[in-house]
């Protein structure tokens, strides 16, 4: 699993339910735009309104879709420690390749290790820990070679951390690289990070865009990389000033792109103010622009 693994946006219909006809559009999306993976259920998909039904929904409904074309994870994130193990077997009984997970706050030390082992016996091959720690720097690097040390199916690490960048390159080297390291909202570093030799990315939208930059990147043209990144800045500038606002966003250019029937959010603040509309309206402008550029050619 390497390249671009997009967070996925869940569809509401009108009413709020999921919209599962959306979903699988979405998903044929990204693996036609040449995704190395995709994430679901995670903060980009509202998951935290879930019930856990609708979780087992969600990850049927992508698993059937995906058919096992490129890996799909399966955030297992939870309030209550039982309700990520038993949504960590279901991922497991409808093969699903990993799941995804927060330790949980409550824990600290060998509380951590015990959970994530007995995670990992309920789990599908892979797990991914988020490392998420929005205004700080999340779990100690000694931590995590301790955990990655102790637990064999912890092969991949989502960093979502304040100074994102040498918190990569510090993991990769105490783990020797044999601990997959992704990023995730830190997407505006993402050429630090593919020269820091970070394996994946987890953005949001704009799959076509991000796959040519990767593969600009990895073919050795960096320059041309460099170049289509800059042109999605600005589009960044308005999207990630607020994870809400990003929600809202990518799911109006889901819209605009004929994928989901609505831009309905269940996150009470993912709304615009009229102002923000404006501006939204020209980062959208743009995004369809370039995505439709970037799909054409390839």
């Amino acid at each position: 699993m390497q390249g671009i693994v997009p967070s996925l946006n869940t569809p509401f219909d009108i009413s709020g339910a999921i919209d599962h006809d959306a979903l699988r559009k979405l998903v044929h999306h990204t693996i036609d735009a040449g995704c190395g993976g995709m994430l679901g259920l995670a903060v980009a998909g509202e998951a935290s309104t879930f019930s856990f039904d609708e979780k087992t929904d969600v990850i049927a409904t992508v698993s059937d879709a995906t058919a096992n074309r490129i890996p799909f994870i399966a955030s297992v994130t939870a309030p209550q420690i039982s309700e990520s193990l038993e949504l960590a077997r279901f991922a497991r009984s409808h093969r699903v390749p990993g799941i995804c997970i927060q330790l949980p706050r409550e824990l600290a030390g060998s509380g951590r290790r015990d959970f994530l082992r007995e995670l990992g016996t309920a789990a599908p091959d892979i797990v991914m820990v988020q490392d998420l720690d929005w205004t700080g720097s999340g779990l100690s690097v000694d931590e995590i070679v301790a955990l990655h040390g102790c637990i064999p199916r912890f092969s991949w690490l989502k960093i979502e951390t304040q100074r994102a960048g040498p918190k990569y390159s510090a993991v990769l080297k105490a783990t020797k690289g044999a601990l997959n390291v992704c990023g995730g909202w830190a997407v505006t570093q993402l050429m630090d990070a593919m020269a820091r030799g970070v394996h994946a990315f987890i953005p949001t939208g704009l799959e076509h865009v991000y796959v040519a930059i990767y593969r600009h990147y990895k073919s050795g043209n960096i320059t041309d990389a460099r170049k289509l990144f800059e042109r999605v800045l600005p589009i960044l500038n308005f999207s990630n000033q607020d994870v809400n606002i990003s929600i809202r966003f990518f799911k109006e250019l889901r819209k605009a792109q004929g994928l989901f029937g609505t831009s309905k959010c269940r996150i009470p603040g993912a709304c615009f103010d009229p102002v923000q509309q404006v501006e939204a309206d020209v980062a959208l402008d743009a995004a369809l622009r370039l995505e439709h550029e970037i799909a054409r050619r390839s």
